[in-house]
């Protein structure tokens, strides 16, 4: 599969993030967007109050300095005893002399009069003087070398003249600037707080699904009698419950049901195939007086009804082991031991198996102990042996390792058993362990004698054992069969006994 391929059949992010984590994002999200929009809205209606309200004042003071500048040239064109730039220069500094950051500015008679040569004519923006052409009055806020300001212009008409003040506004701008920051701050707050808020209440909400995830954990292991617990005081997780428990009381009896036929049917097939196979025993006495036709049809038939009674004989252990009914006889064993007679066990009821197989015993087993049902583990290491043998060309090599320790054991013993067939693809590694599946590599290589039983009874008696069983490529090709088993330390007794010889059988 190319990456391309691989990413574009990943699942988006949003639902990579699971339940709860989309509601907290939710909630947060909700909270970020809740404060943008209030904090927009009180910042833009403080703003454009406070800055109304600059102008209005500003627009009102700058009348009545202009009002006063008109006075003083007026008052001069009746008595000239003082020079007009004087009289002007002094109406200039009472108008600025209100407030300590206002600057006038006089257009009068084609000659721009200023008390600070920082705050001429050029300071004014242009639009301003183009719009006291037709208006009597005007404002415009601006920035002026950094710094914003706010200019009113207003036309003398009596004495022909334009008269402008500049208003600081960088006190205004101060507390816009805290206002915003506080908003923002508080926005920080509120969204944190909504992702809080969101966490908890997803964990509130799915603190039932969890309940329900563990039941359906624990029924899945096997124990069918386990019951979500009422909800009286909850209407929903009461019908939640009430629906959950009656599927498992449906599911619990199809299953118990399903045991049952399979038992019933089992049971009632062992009699007639007893009596099938000792009269094929009769039959296989006097083979030497049958025609060789007969004998070929003899063997067939001795070959089928061998086969049939193993399968019965699985649907049995598998049956008990459905209805709880299973019996586990365990020993402390030896697994190298273990292992061998196993092997040789299965080899004299599959003449069909070939050459046994090589074995290595890993020597720091030495000291490892295993506590198996000997029957059971046997019919494992046959089952396997012959899965080698109808699908992978016969077992080439039988591995028993120590691994690591597993459910608070001391330690672990792996048994592997490599063949040299083509192995197991990777879509069927997870399947080939259940019942009555066989693949399409049993009707690929020529060996579609098996029942697809034998694997999965594997699986149930591992598990029996507290043990686990997968399958992967062996290292020289084929597939490697892997049984992990529970290990213990064996006891000083046992230490200073021989151990068996390690090698091949």
């Amino acid at each position: 599969m190319c990456p391309e391929q691989h990413r574009s059949r990943r699942p988006p992010l949003w639902t990579r993030l699971g339940l709860r984590g989309r509601v907290t994002v939710t909630f947060a999200l909700g909270a970020l967007i809740l404060s943008v929009l209030m904090g927009a809205i009180s910042y833009f209606t403080t703003r454009h109050f406070l800055v109304g309200e600059r102008e209005s004042a500003s627009i009102k003071l700058a009348f009545g300095n202009a009002k006063t500048i008109r006075e003083d040239i007026q008052l001069h064109a009746q008595d000239k005893t003082r020079p007009l730039a004087t009289t002007i220069a002094r109406a200039l500094s009472i108008a600025d002399s209100g407030t300590k950051t206002s600057h006038s500015i006089l257009r009068y008679d084609g000659t721009w009069h200023v008390r600070e040569l920082q705050f001429n004519q050029n300071a004014l923006p242009a639009s301003l003087r183009g719009a006291l052409r037709s208006d009597g009055a005007a404002a415009q806020t601006y920035t002026y070398r950094g710094t914003p300001e706010l200019a009113v212009g207003v036309r003398i008409r009596p004495i022909h003249a334009v008269y402008f003040e500049i208003f600081d506004m960088v006190d205004l701008a101060h507390t816009l600037r805290v206002l915003l920051l506080a908003l923002v701050g508080a926005g920080v707050v509120t969204t944190v707080f909504g992702a809080a808020l969101g966490r908890w209440a997803s964990g509130r909400s799915l603190r039932p699904l969890t309940g329900v995830s563990r039941v359906a954990a624990t029924i899945a292991g096997g124990d069918l009698g386990t019951r979500l617990a009422a909800a009286p005081g909850d209407p929903d997780l009461a019908a939640l419950t009430r629906s959950f428990n009656r599927m498992v009381d449906q599911l619990q009896e199809r299953i118990e049901r399903e045991a049952r036929f399979t038992s019933d049917v089992s049971h009632e097939l062992r009699s007639p195939l007893t009596t099938l196979a000792a009269s094929l025993e009769v039959l296989e006495h006097q083979a030497g007086t049958l025609t060789p036709s007969g004998r070929r049809a003899l063997e067939l038939l001795t070959a089928d009804v061998r086969r049939f009674q193993r399968m019965v004989g699985d649907l049995l252990e598998i049956s008990r082991s459905d209805t709880g009914s299973a019996d586990v006889s365990l020993e402390e064993v030896d697994p190298g031991e273990l292992v061998r007679r196993s092997i040789l066990a299965a080899q004299r009821t599959l003449p069909a198996a070939g050459e046994p197989p090589a074995v290595w015993v890993d020597p720091a087993l030495e000291d490892i102990r295993l506590l198996v049902d000997k029957r059971r583990f046997e019919r494992v290491m046959t089952n396997l042996i012959e899965n080698a043998a109808h699908y992978g060309g016969g077992a080439t090599a039988v591995r028993v390792e120590r691994g690591p320790s597993m459910d608070g054991h001391d330690a672990s013993v792996r048994i592997s058993v490599e063949d040299a067939g083509p192995g197991v693809p990777e879509s069927e590694r997870g399947r080939v362990f259940e019942r009555f599946y066989r693949g399409h590599a049993a009707f690929q290589r020529g060996a579609g004698t098996g029942t697809g039983l034998g694997l999965a009874l594997v699986a149930e008696h591992v598990r029996l054992h507290g043990g686990r069983v997968w399958v992967d490529d062996a290292g020289a090709g084929g597939a490697r069969f892997t049984i992990e088993l529970p290990g213990h330390l064996a006891d000083d007794d046992d230490q200073d006994s021989p151990a068996p010889a390690r090698g091949s059988p």
